[in-house]
């Protein structure tokens, strides 16, 4: 564990961030540099994912949002990225396309998993929840998610139960949560330039469909 190289990149980071702001915006992101500064001391974040939560923290912060990191919404679940403002709290989860050596056989199936499994299950903690990615990646969202709950049918509910099973069966995925799972925003991160760009899920869908459908993607 390097506190002082951990503790320099995210001062680094933080600094861009805060450059031409506020000095209430500023003190927001600072607040979260500290934040991640602690959680590294105990061994709980890294500097990579650690960067990528402070451009989407300073991205909502802009919007106004009190921000957190690393939160916890129960026993098991910790979000990356939470906030609120007014009486609207906002969760993201971003995503950077690893899978665990044990699914270097099926990582496809584990990763479209992970992302229908993160939906389902944090998006009942907030009034919105977005996924956040590096713009090098491209996340594989089931489109069911991007249904209205009514016009999501049984098979397609129990189809993402039985894939999320495979591999998240400690407590397992719930049909009622995959039928009023909601997903609002879409982020992608240009970590070189310091910013996240939100999209609406629809207009991520339309952009990557193509790609994901020549890779073989059934979503």
């Amino acid at each position: 564990m390097d506190v002082e190289k951990f503790t320099d990149d995210v001062y680094t980071i933080a600094q861009r961030l805060s450059e031409g702001k506020s000095p209430e915006i500023k003190s927001k992101i600072n607040f979260v540099r500290e934040r991640l500064i602690e959680l590294y001391t105990q061994n709980l974040v890294k500097i990579n994912h650690s960067v990528l939560e402070i451009i989407c923290a300073s991205n909502l912060i802009a919007e106004g949002y009190t921000v957190d990191v690393e939160q916890h919404l129960s026993d098991i679940l910790v979000c990356d990225v939470f906030a609120n403002k007014g009486d609207g709290t906002f969760i993201m989860e971003i995503e950077t396309g690893f899978t665990p050596p044990d699914h270097a056989l099926d990582t496809i199936d584990y990763y479209v998993a992970r992302i229908a499994s993160k939906i389902s299950r944090y998006s009942k903690y907030c009034s919105k929840f977005a996924l956040a990615t590096p713009v090098v990646g491209i996340l594989p969202i089931p489109k069911l998610f991007l249904k209205p709950p009514i016009k999501r049918t049984p098979y397609e509910i129990q189809k993402i139960k039985d894939l999320c099973d495979r591999f998240y069966k400690s407590p397992p995925i719930e049909p009622d949560d995959i039928l009023n799972a909601r997903l609002h925003s879409v982020y992608l991160i240009n970590i070189d330039k310091c910013f996240a760009k939100q999209l609406d899920p629809y207009a991520y869908l339309e952009l990557t469909e193509k790609l994901q459908e020549k890779s073989g993607l059934d979503l």
